[in-house]
């Protein structure tokens, strides 16, 4: 298995920036298809983006597309989650999660979860 890290969150104002890092160890020689969920208060954790292992390939839920970017960094084990145009439905726990194979926009495939990082968008 992978141990995964995720750093980068905080505060922010409505219509502001962060990026998140994802941090693997372990067996990160292995091809793992990334994901980045979130989970609001009172809400299911839900997907937010995926990205193959090549990075090639990347998908996103309906309501960050086109705010949000994924993009990998496979010397760095390191993904990222640049997130734009934030806005206060954005606030939740961030969670980074790791799969053999391609990617997968329901959890259920992801056998590996960092601890998550709290977004916090004020309006």
């Amino acid at each position: 298995q992978v141990q995964l890290v995720e750093s980068g969150g905080g505060l922010v104002q409505a219509g502001g920036s962060l990026r998140l890092s994802c941090a693997a160890s372990g067996r990160t020689s292995s091809r793992y298809a990334m994901g980045w969920f979130r989970q609001a208060p009172g809400k299911e954790r839900e997907f937010v983006g995926a990205i193959s292992w090549s990075g090639g390939s990347t998908y996103y839920a309906d309501s960050v597309k086109g705010r949000f970017t994924i993009s990998r960094d496979n010397a760095k084990n390191t993904v990222y989650l640049q997130m734009n145009s934030l806005k206060p439905e954005d606030t939740a726990v961030y969670y980074c999660a790791a799969k053999l194979g391609v990617p997968d926009v329901s959890e259920k495939g992801f056998g590996s979860w960092g601890q998550g990082t709290q977004v916090t968008v004020s309006s």
